[in-house]
């Protein structure tokens, strides 16, 4: 059965990338934009041109909630300790508050196994990695590049990250997915960004890894807006297909990906998963509100 054995291979090409983009977020990618100045450093800090560079709200200890340690992946960015979260606002699932949901409203409302049938849900590869960022080379792909490790331009103020697999052993995809906390404005700048990315980008490198085919998907049309594409990863000399797909609902962004070696023509993000997600965020809204 070649479907019982892809799934593992997936997810080591993915671990190895993983641990490369945190090499080089560490600086061990000396070569990242050497025919080009970066957009952004590696680790946060100043850019090429001297303007300050977005600091990651994830995956580091200085972003993390000292209210709340409930281990890697779930991150707060102490930028805003006054937001609280609370309700906001109109449309969507997500409460609409003045600021950004905190981390422990994010954990609560993240998918668990029991949330979704069919599918088990787990801590992610790489959760504490969450919101590390690495040139991309052209820099016109950064924003695609970055939802590798979910991270952002702005910045999310708080995240948490999560795998899903499926129950059944001949479905070859490793899922991956954060809801990330955003001010008011910041989220709907993220969607602009990969937009306008997935119209302009078509290949890029990251990491020391090649990304090719990249191409925007049908809009599944999806909480307040909704962004999709695909693109193929080579890591390790291994053809990786990858989906996306991108969820702004209020202030909060849902990203999911899903990466298959197998059923390239048929990779895509399951819907019902994204949408249980979205439920799963009304809910909270509704006990929060």
């Amino acid at each position: 059965m070649r479907t019982r054995f892809s799934r593992p291979l997936v997810a080591a090409a993915a671990v190895a990338a993983l641990g490369c983009v945190a090499a080089c977020g560490a600086g061990g990618d000396a070569d990242a934009g050497q025919n080009g100045k970066s957009a952004r450093s590696k680790a946060g800090g100043r850019t090429d041109d001297g303007e300050k560079a977005k600091t990651p709200a994830e995956g580091s200890q200085d972003a993390e909630d000292p209210q709340d340690t409930g281990g890697t992946g779930d991150t707060q960015d102490t930028r805003d300790s006054q937001d609280t979260g609370g309700p906001q606002g109109s449309s969507g699932g997500a409460p609409k508050s003045a600021g950004p949901l905190t981390k422990a409203q994010l954990k609560k409302a993240a998918l668990a196994t029991d949330d979704v049938k069919g599918f088990e849900v787990k801590e992610s590869e790489g959760a504490d990695l969450l919101g590390q960022t690495v040139p991309a080379t052209p820099s016109k792909c950064q924003p695609i590049a970055d939802m590798f490790l979910f991270s952002t331009d702005p910045a999310s103020r708080a995240g948490v990250s999560r795998g899903a697999v499926s129950k059944d052993e001949t479905n070859a995809s490793v899922i991956t997915f954060a809801l990330l906390a955003y001010k008011s404005g910041e989220a709907d700048e993220v969607i602009d960004g990969l937009r306008s990315a997935t119209k302009g980008c078509t290949a890029y490198r990251h990491a020391d890894y090649d990304y090719k085919n990249v191409k925007a998907a049908a809009d599944p049309g999806l909480g307040d807006e909704s962004v999709a594409f695909r693109l193929v990863a080579s890591i390790e000399g291994a053809q990786v297909p990858a989906a996306y797909t991108v969820v702004r609902d209020g202030t909060t962004l849902v990203a999911f990906s899903s990466m298959n070696m197998l059923d390239a023509d048929d990779i895509e993000v399951p819907a019902k998963l994204v949408k249980a997600q979205l439920a799963k965020l009304a809910k909270l809204a509704k006990t929060t509100g």
